[in-house]
């Protein structure tokens, strides 16, 4: 057997004005061929995984492209269109080939392209015809497409929220498709659409118990996989929204009735699945009056790099400082030109500066604080969550002590991800009687051991968790909570 590797990816805030472009794939994730050493970043784990289990039953690999970047507006034409280009080109080149796997986002859109991760999987189809086994791995913030459906033999979904299970779901995609090619199953796809928006948490009941449910039934009664789609509510995109994928044994009716049940189960929780969000002066006065010895954690979930914020919103932070809240320390912030300054002055000068606030109205305000420099630190790296499930740059950081508030400034715009944001530099966020992160969920795994209790602050900012401010056009409205039953 010959396999084919590849990635490519991003998740795009279409309402996010920052546009995706070259250097900030080359500043997250570009490698060739496997050029990413030992320990790959999260979305190239799914390559490693592959390699592993092909190699073992002595099948030859091709890997292809690993490009990623971080979450922003919609991807440039021209890069998106070379990299695509870049990976058909090499699959024409390993050809001819019997399985070929990819790791995508599924909520890519570029310049043109709403749908790049069906644009690509029809292409790869167009390259290997109908015989060769093509399979995808999702984020479940992702957009389904009927493209995707059709071009795929199967399509599997992260199940978890945090994202902690990459490599489990390499592994499951990777069983799904050989065993395909060995002519052992025939795997066929049905999907179901939820009609919902929202955020699901997988840490939390009853998403935990939906969750352990489907993995359960993996592998029964000819079910070979159940994903769900929790859609990304900052992509103005048709497919927008929550979907069931049921993969089955060659029983497409069982595939249908299963993501129909599922997916109507999955509805009928939909009050008790959102996160219980906090208003930012709601959370500041729990904070303010906080007292245990483990910190509170404050998420800033508006500001969160991984769904395309700037990262550098003051909301919070300037709240923080005119209640007089001390003690506490808050990451990431990014402003270049911040650490820039602090490098200069070096550790501990006290200089006067102007934090964040640079990238329009959802960032607020800029701060003109006076600040000491408490730490620097070149070429940063952090772990993914509790699970050290992978690695991410957060280029040069500096910590500041902002009025008795250790503030984390650093030049590679990325999400609160680690407890390394604050560690690496000189900040034991434990010791702490309040900790903000600017993240929406995947700070989770590393904080909730440290916390007294997790905050969701719902700021002003890029990603507000409000569907009813977002100007969808091309996403579908008659979805809940936009309409009551929109299944009536």
């Amino acid at each position: 057997m010959k396999v084919f590797t590849a990635t490519l990816g991003t998740e795009t805030n279409t309402f996010a004005s920052l546009p995706t472009g070259m250097q900030m794939f080359e500043e997250t994730c570009l490698y060739r061929a496997g050029s990413y050493g030992e320990k790959a970043p999260m979305f190239g784990a799914p390559l490693q995984v592959w390699r592993r289990l092909a190699e073992a039953r002595g099948w030859q690999v091709t890997e292809s492209l690993c490009a990623f970047a971080q979450p922003a507006g919609k991807t440039v034409r021209r890069v998106y269109e070379g990299f695509r280009d870049e990976i058909l080109a090499d699959l024409k080149a390993a050809m001819p080939v019997d399985i070929v796997l990819v790791s995508l986002h599924g909520a890519m859109v570029a310049e043109g392209y709403d749908d790049c991760e069906g644009d690509l999987l029809a292409h790869i189809r167009a390259v290997v015809g109908p015989k060769v086994k093509l399979g995808a791995e999702l984020d479940l913030h992702c957009h389904i497409s009927d493209t995707m459906m059709q071009s795929a033999d199967a399509l599997v979904l992260f199940k978890e929220y945090p994202h902690i299970d990459v490599p489990e779901r390499a592994h499951d995609l990777f069983n799904v498709i050989a065993d395909a090619a060995e002519g052992k199953t025939r795997p066929v796809m049905a999907i179901f659409d939820c009609r919902m928006i929202g955020i699901f948490h997988t840490t939390r009941e009853p998403m935990r118990g939906f969750v352990d449910k489907l993995s359960a039934m993996e592998g029964k009664d000819g079910v070979l996989s159940l994903s769900i789609g929790h859609g990304f509510p900052w992509g103005d995109v048709k497919e927008m929204g929550s979907r069931i994928v049921a993969i089955t044994d060659g029983d497409k009716a069982k595939a249908e009735r299963l993501a129909a049940e599922l997916g109507r189960e999955f509805f009928a929780m939909r009050d008790q699945t959102q996160p219980p969000y906090f208003s930012l002066e709601t959370a500041i006065a729990r904070a303010a009056s906080h007292n245990q010895k483990q910190p509170m954690v404050l998420a800033d979930v508006s500001d969160n790099a991984g769904g395309g914020a700037a990262s550098d919103s003051t909301f919070i932070l300037d709240a923080m400082l005119k209640r007089g809240i001390k003690d506490a320390a808050i990451a990431m912030f990014w402003d270049p030109m911040v650490v820039r300054l602090a490098k200069e002055v070096g550790e501990g000068a006290s200089f006067d500066l102007r934090l964040g606030g640079k990238l329009g109205a959802p960032s607020g305000s800029p701060l003109d604080v006076h600040a000491t420099v408490l730490k620097v630190a070149e070429d940063v790296t952090v772990e993914f969550g509790g699970a050290r499930k992978g690695v991410g740059h957060i280029g040069d950081a500096v910590a500041l002590d902002v009025n008795g508030i250790a503030v984390v400034v650093n030049t590679r715009r990325t999400q609160c991800s680690s407890t390394d944001c604050f560690s690496k530099l000189g900040i034991d966020p434990s010791k702490k009687k309040v900790v903000v992160v600017k993240s929406m969920q995947h700070f989770h795994a590393a904080y909730a051991p440290i916390a007294s209790e997790v905050l969701y602050v719902a700021a002003p900012g890029a990603l507000v968790p409000d569907w009813k401010l977002l100007p969808y056009k091309k996403a579908n409205t008659r979805q809940w909570p936009l309409v009551v039953d929109p299944f009536a």
